[in-house]
């Protein structure tokens, strides 16, 4: 374990140090452990509680436990304080031990000052300080940091220590772990996949494929966390207005309806008011503005009379009226966002507001995109009716910009064993993933099947799934291969129901299951038993859901006239107008 301390004299600002650097480091993905050393006759247990009772009866070590944490109290008793290192010995392994205290420790130190102070800097005394962290001007032959900065300070201390956080783009880190060999197999005799259990063999199989590093907010848009992160510090980060007014000491007020004198000066961000307003009366105080010393309470603006150097408002203020306490929104050293977070604007804003320039993520997921065939063809209105125009390319390629991954256009190849080979190992060289669309079945010319099973891992997963259902899952020199259907309507259908949450998990993401909503039934069906059934639908002016015309697998156009699929369960059903049915908006799939 690592240890470095924090000291200083009383109110020196150690404790708020040390909670901003525990979260600092927690979300750089280190894990810490304190120690706080206790002055004078402060004790760790309290008189009248039950521990006490155990104590005095003469137990030699009390453990207390609750649903939120434990504890452990041993009696000293006739022996001498327990020893530095014995108490460090009692503690579960870490990477940083933080102490807050404990001047005569063998630790690395900052020391933590205020200015004004009375006490001369430690630092001039202790040769195991290292540098300090002061407000004010320190005069001390060793690195000097504000108070506040407490990434620069994590910086120096993590550089003292030898330690490097995880994903710093300036030290190359590990690599994630390959998926497993066999983690596409289905277990034996197994033929048909229900829907759901496909989707939980997927998540139950894929992990991140991606590596990590460290990068600035605006640089971190669209990307998934690679670690925990905690708020470094309160948000708002000092009691503040919350509207234009004049602010006053409640305690100050007089019966109602009340008339001050006003003092001189004002309020406004990032210009703080330097005095004390003293009770009895108002000072001009601006939205955002911190709250001066003697101001709890701010009047609006528009509920007071200005009378020359007066201002007169009538009663019914209560207590803290129209301001904003410290860290009433979030806390220093609270949780934010747990690994595998996309960062949108919402959470860019919430980290920027609580301290962080930039934050762990997983490199973006490389999606190579090949379309085979013989047939295929890029839009052109002199070819004839023997070609095909590939329609799957631009719409996965689309899709993958959508979802957040950096994709990779392998073009279209033929039905050419070897051509399909060499797309592939070029496939494998160039991205994290690839998704290849047909070519996924066993026919004679499904190059992509065959050259798995002959050279690389395949699983030929038939998902019970209408449109859709041969799915090829399989591994090219190590490289994950989905081979998705060549149909675009159950390419489409395959990629929004399969290939995105298992991208999404590789990309270091969490598993994504599209939200769906029961409306009533524009239309009449009867299902058969065995399969589900995915519709293209819309929603109609009334809220109810209609379906695409056709359900023909060959029908494009219904993905452009949908806003939606419909979903039908495995079950046989009847399905009448104004019956719920399952609607997934496109919205739910990213898109």
């Amino acid at each position: 374990m690592k240890v470095w301390g924090i000291v200083g004299w009383k109110n020196s600002g150690k404790t708020g140090l040390i909670t901003r650097l525990v979260a600092a480091f927690t979300a750089m993905g280190f894990s810490v452990s304190t120690l706080k050393h206790a002055h004078h006759s402060f004790d760790v247990d309290h008189d009248g509680k039950d521990s006490q009772r155990h104590r005095e009866a003469g137990a030699r070590q009390v453990m207390l436990s609750s649903r939120r944490r434990w504890a452990l109290m041993s009696e000293l008793r006739t022996d001498p304080e327990a020893a530095f290192d014995a108490l460090l010995a009692r503690m579960d392994p870490v990477d940083i031990v933080l102490v807050e205290g404990w001047k005569a420790g063998p630790h690395p130190k900052i020391e933590a000052r205020r200015a004004p102070a009375p006490q001369p800097p430690l630092a001039s005394a202790d040769p195991g300080i290292r540098a300090v962290a002061a407000k004010g001007a320190v005069d001390v032959a060793c690195p000097v940091f504000d108070l506040d900065d407490t990434a620069a300070i994590a910086a120096f201390i993590l550089d003292r220590l030898g330690l490097t956080p995880a994903g710093d783009t300036t030290v190359p880190s590990a690599g994630p772990d390959k998926l497993a060999d066999d983690c596409f197999a289905l277990p034996p005799g197994v033929d048909w996949t229900p829907v759901d259990a496909a989707l939980d063999r997927l998540r139950a199989a894929l992990s991140p494929v991606v590596g990590r590093e460290t990068l600035p907010l605006r640089a971190a848009a669209g990307r998934r966390l690679a670690g925990p992160v905690a708020a470094l510090r309160d948000n708002p980060p000092a009691a503040n207005s919350a509207v234009d007014g004049w602010g006053f000491a409640f305690a100050g007020l007089g019966a109602a309806p009340h008339d001050l004198p006003i003092l001189s000066g004002r309020s406004a961000p990032g210009e703080p008011f330097a005095g004390t307003v003293p009770p009895g009366m108002a000072l001009r105080i601006l939205t955002g503005a911190l709250l001066p010393a003697g101001v709890d309470c701010v009047v609006l603006d528009e509920d007071v009379t200005l009378a020359g150097d007066r201002v007169r408002f009538a009663g019914g203020v209560r207590p803290g009226a129209n301001t904003r306490k410290a860290g009433e929104d979030v806390r220093a050293g609270a949780p934010l966002f747990a690994p595998g977070t996309r960062l949108g604007p919402a959470e860019l804003a919430l980290a920027a507001a609580t301290g962080h320039p930039t934050l762990p993520v997983h490199r973006r997921l490389r999606v190579a995109v090949l379309s085979t065939g013989s047939e295929l063809a890029e839009p052109d209105p002199a070819l004839d009716a023997r070609t095909t125009f590939d329609a799957n390319r631009p719409m996965l390629l689309t899709l993958l910009d959508r979802w957040g991954h950096d994709a990779v256009d392998l073009g279209q190849v033929g039905d050419d064993a070897q051509a399909v080979q060499a797309r592939l190992d070029a496939a494998a060289d160039a991205a994290d993933v690839v998704l290849t669309s047909g070519g996924a079945s066993a026919g004679d010319e499904d190059h992509v099947s065959a050259l798995l099973r002959a050279k690389g891992r395949v699983e030929s997963w038939r998902i019970a799934l209408k449109p859709g259902r041969p799915l090829a899952l399989g591994f090219w020199r190590d490289c994950p291969v989905i081979g998705l259907p060549g149909n675009p309507v159950a390419a489409m259908v395959c990629s929004l129901i399969f290939a995105r949450p298992a991208l999404e998990l590789m990309a270091g993401g969490h598993w994504v299951a599209p939200q769906g909503f029961d409306l009533p039934a524009a239309f009449e069906k009867r299902k058969k038993p065995g399969r589900r059934e995915y519709l293209r639908a819309r929603l109609t002016a009334a809220g109810q859901v209609e379906p695409f015309r056709s359900e023909g697998s060959g029908r494009i156009s219904g993905l452009s006239w949908a806003d939606g699929l419909v979903e039908l369960g495995d079950g046989a059903r009847h399905i009448r107008p104004g019956d719920p049915v399952r609607y997934i908006p496109y919205a739910s799939f990213g898109l």
